[in-house]
């Protein structure tokens, strides 16, 4: 039996409560996937996620990738660093106008490095600038071990916790 996960479930109502990380190299850029391809999107989650331990698209058929991607309401938005992937995010809308940090994170060597809390800040601009009525996000204690203190700091607020 696998141990148990704790799950932080964190949440924002209204955009001023948005502590930004500012001073971000010039050369880190982050850009919306504006044409959707069902294999990067995998791609990302595979080679972002991988270490740690994003499973639960793991076993979806081509199928089910096809149609989350290619919904009206996800967006993904890949950072870039000297040409290389450095990570991404990618946010989901959902019905009641909350919107959804699904996934958010950076590939290995660009972890440490600060990138974290501008990624997430970018986030949740981007979601403000969607028309968010609230923004949330849930991260759990498989993330990086500064994951839970990066989205405090920039700003959201726990509301849930549950172990699994």
């Amino acid at each position: 039996m696998a141990d148990p996960m704790t799950i932080y479930y964190l949440e924002m109502f209204d955009r001023r409560d948005l502590r930004e990380k500012s001073g971000q190299d010039p050369d880190f850029e982050v850009k919306e996937c504006v044409v959707k391809q069902v294999p990067f999107n995998r791609f990302l989650y595979e080679f972002v996620g991988e270490p740690w331990h994003w499973t639960d698209k793991k076993d979806w058929t081509e199928e089910h990738w096809k149609e989350y991607v290619e919904d009206e309401n996800l967006r993904t938005w890949v950072a870039w660093k000297g040409g290389s992937l450095a990570g991404y995010y990618e946010l989901q809308q959902q019905e009641n106008g909350d919107i959804e940090i699904i996934y958010l994170g950076l590939t290995s060597p660009f972890i440490g490095k600060g990138y974290g809390g501008y990624l997430v800040s970018h986030a949740i601009q981007s979601a403000w600038e969607w028309g968010a009525r609230r923004v949330w996000v849930h991260t759990c204690d498989l993330d990086h071990p500064n994951a839970l203190s990066n989205y405090q700091a920039r700003g959201f607020k726990l509301y849930k916790t549950e172990t699994k």
